[in-house]
């Protein structure tokens, strides 16, 4: 899935983009897959008593929700460098009984996979969380039943750990994958675990307390134990550096050779080998894959998503629908990767239903090869109106292509079936939250893309929770002068939409690869998801200063496009800074990307004073002299990221992200972090998740009600307790 993210850096009205691609692995034999399928009947009739729980527990009161009379609050709280928030789901109450119970389904079956993110991020993860969760309690006491301050500022400290370990599914950070650890002492943390009873602990068989603490001890606390879960250090063995459960006992160059043996570039139609297992060595030493399947690993949990995808063919909405979802049960049955890109053409070929679901392994981020896919789903239906203003865009995508910049040979001759929506999102679940995209374009394997068309979304309701949860000041802080804050509070938020959309209608789907080249993953390794994410970019970048915006009515004027432009610059050159601790180069794709692309028009507009840099105050400023020649500027770096992505120059992509997308002004980001620090305002944001609830009637479902919890530690608590399918390892 080709993404879209905001920056809370960037909420003084501005929108951030990010992204990746996606891959896959092979098929089964006709034995094992009779041999799952018998696997997912028998578990499918458990479920059926798991299903008259989970209608009991939706009937059940809630807490922590907000009373039907008071204002919603988007803010829930803020700790560490994060804010968590909440978002409403309108127009739900006036969609049909059917598509609510629809939606229910799909509701269930997302969050039923949720415990997949922590394995995958890290093999310790669910025993963590799992240990976290039985000392909760206690440390609340602590927090109520004493006055001794330091107990009390021990338990916060505690708390707040816990807090960072569900918001990043795990013990490393969302988005920095470096690891975290509590600042409370390893003393207070083993006094609460003996303290609670041994029966609540995630202890292993036959094993000790104490045994269990100097296990955990050192996974928790010592910051040099798997300290990245993703590393893109240039040089480094990116598999065996980084700290996903990917990988077992095998290194970066045995993982490349392995596939290089199973990928054909020659073949138009790829196979996404490695998106749906775990590489790993067997007791003989030979190296193999472990499907994620139903009767294969996460069997347990992708049981449950099966049963409540089965629950949802039955009220689809349409006969496409119907065969996209068949498809998808078909595929966690089997973990036949093949089926998963018949799925994927069904998905693109659904296009009437109002309802729709993303569900699967799909974004590579978390592998630093670019081959295997964390889980998530993000349920949603088609906001009508706003639709409108992406329609257009998609609609002219032919047009788009034609007069882009790039070399015609890279252009696609027909741009067929793209579909582009605002969606409204019911709930969000796996890599998906709580930290959200705000834009996704579907599916990730670029043939599909070019045969069958993709899907793209604005995640409409997300975004105006971000609007609304703007905290401000940072406007005032980055922006040089009183114009660029004008214009800004003026056109920024639509800017940032108009950015998402193109982003991900025009820009992931624009293109093509030469024939005989492998796809970026493969010739691009690890600089692939910042190049595909600066592809985007640029492509949207380029055309928010053309007049074909206002033509098509989406634009009053092209000062929208200049707002964007400043935003964009501010956030790749100083802005997004905040996120790296002092002395830190840039890792992560999509910061490596807008730096890239902001840095690399600064340094080759310099001798034209495109972009300046000043200071004032003793304040370092970045402003946009002229926006048509950055405009060209822009056009002749999409056309490079182009050239490189369709000819496979791993060279080029290299030389560019290195030279311009990693090192860091260590002046310069000492007076971000001090300027930013100023402003209070937490550099990350997720979401509370909304909670359906269905209404009975003789056993049936016959309406569904939307709650809006509003204590993130309850919700996840009740994740925990009732979505809980897989063991401690796996």
């Amino acid at each position: 899935m080709k993404r879209t993210y905001i920056s809370v850096a960037a909420l003084l009205l501005a929108a951030q983009l990010g992204g990746g691609c996606a891959s896959t692995t092979a098929t089964t034999s006709s034995s094992t897959t009779a041999t799952t399928t018998d696997a997912a009947d028998d578990a499918s009739k458990a479920s059926a008593r798991q299903m008259g729980e989970a209608l009991s527990l939706g009937s059940a009161p809630i807490q922590s929700t907000t009373p039907a009379n008071a204002p919603f609050q988007v803010v829930s709280e803020q700790f560490a460098d994060l804010r968590v928030l909440r978002y409403q789901v309108p127009g739900f109450e006036e969609l049909e009984p059917r598509q609510k119970e629809l939606l229910y389904y799909l509701y269930e079956a997302a969050l039923s996979g949720r415990d997949i993110s922590y394995d995958q991020n890290y093999k310790h993860n669910l025993r963590v969380r799992r240990t976290l969760e039985a000392i909760w309690p206690a440390n609340q006491q602590q927090i109520t039943a004493t006055t001794n301050t330091q107990r009390v500022d021990e338990a916060n400290k505690l708390n707040v750990y816990t807090k960072r370990v569900w918001f990043s599914n795990g013990v490393h950070h969302h988005y920095s994958t470096r690891k975290f650890v509590p600042e409370c002492s390893p003393a207070y943390f083993a006094q609460l675990v003996k303290s609670v009873d041994p029966g609540t602990l995630p202890l292993e068989k036959g094993e000790s307390v104490d045994q269990f603490l100097a296990a955990i001890t050192p996974i928790i606390f010592d910051p040099t134990v798997s300290a990245k879960r993703v590393n893109q250090e240039k040089d480094a063995d990116l598999v065996v550096s980084s700290a996903n459960n990917f990988y077992e006992g095998v290194t970066q160059k045995e993982a490349e050779d392995f596939y290089a043996k199973k990928i054909d570039k020659k073949d138009p139609r790829p196979i996404s080998y490695g998106l749906n297992s775990k590489l790993m060595k067997d007791e003989k030493g030979q190296i193999v894959e472990r499907t994620w399947k139903v009767g294969g690993m996460y069997g347990e949990a992708l049981t449950q998503v099966v049963y409540w995808l089965g629950k949802a063919v039955d009220v689809a909405e349409t006969p496409e629908q119907k065969l996209a979802l068949q498809r998808l049960v078909q595929y966690y049955t089997t973990g036949d990767l093949k089926t998963w890109d018949d799925y994927n053409i069904a998905w693109v070929r659904d296009t009437k239903s109002r309802t729709d679901v993303v569900n699967g392994f799909i974004e590579v981020y978390g592998d630093p090869l670019g081959y295997r896919a964390s889980y998530e789903s993000v349920v949603s239906f088609k906001d009508q109106e706003a639709t409108k203003r992406i329609k257009a865009i998609g609609d002219q995508a032919q047009w788009f292509e034609d007069n882009s910049p790039i070399l015609p040979k890279h252009k696609k001759k027909n741009v067929v079936g793209i579909t582009a929506k605002v969606i409204t999102t019911v709930v969000e679940s796996g890599d998906a939250a709580p930290a959200t995209p705000i834009g996704i374009n579907l599916p990730n394997a670029t043939w599909i893309r070019k045969e069958h068309g993709s899907k793209s979304v604005n995640l409409g309701n997300i975004v105006d929770a971000y609007g609304l949860a703007d905290a401000g000041g940072s406007l005032d802080e980055f922006a040089y002068s009183d114009e660029e804050k004008e214009r800004a509070r003026k056109y920024a938020g639509l800017a940032g939409k108009l950015h998402t959309d193109m982003h991900e209608v025009i820009g992931h789907a624009s293109g093509q690869i030469n024939p005989g080249v492998g796809t970026p993953k493969e010739t691009l390794k690890s600089y692939a998801s910042a190049i595909e994410e600066g592809r985007a970019d640029l492509v949207a970048l380029y055309y928010l200063m053309d007049p074909k915006l206002v033509q098509l009515g989406v634009v009053p004027s092209l000062e929208v496009g200049k707002a964007e432009y400043d935003n964009y610059i501010r956030n790749g050159l100083m802005g997004q800074l905040v996120r790296l601790p002092l002395g830190e180069t840039v890792e992560e794709a999509h910061m490596r990307n807008r730096q890239m692309v902001a840095k690399w028009a600064y340094e080759k507009g310099k001798k034209a004073n495109v972009i300046e840099k000043v200071t004032k105050g003793g304040k370092t400023y970045f402003k946009v002299n002229d926006y048509q020649k950055l405009r060209g500027l822009f056009g002749q770096l999409l056309r490079e990221l182009q050239r490189l992505t369709s000819e496979g120059d791993y060279a080029a992509a290299k030389n560019l992200i290195e030279t311009y997308g990693v090192k860091v002004d260590p002046v310069l980001h000492k007076e971000v972090l001090a300027r930013y620090a100023k402003l209070n305002i937490a550099p990350y944001a997720g979401f509370i998740q909304p909670r359906l609830v269905p209404v009975q009637q003789e056993g049936k479902i016959v309406d569904v009600k939307v709650e809006y919890p509003s204590d993130f530690a309850q919700q996840m608590l009740d994740y925990s307790r009732k979505y809980k399918f897989l063991p401690n390892y796996n």
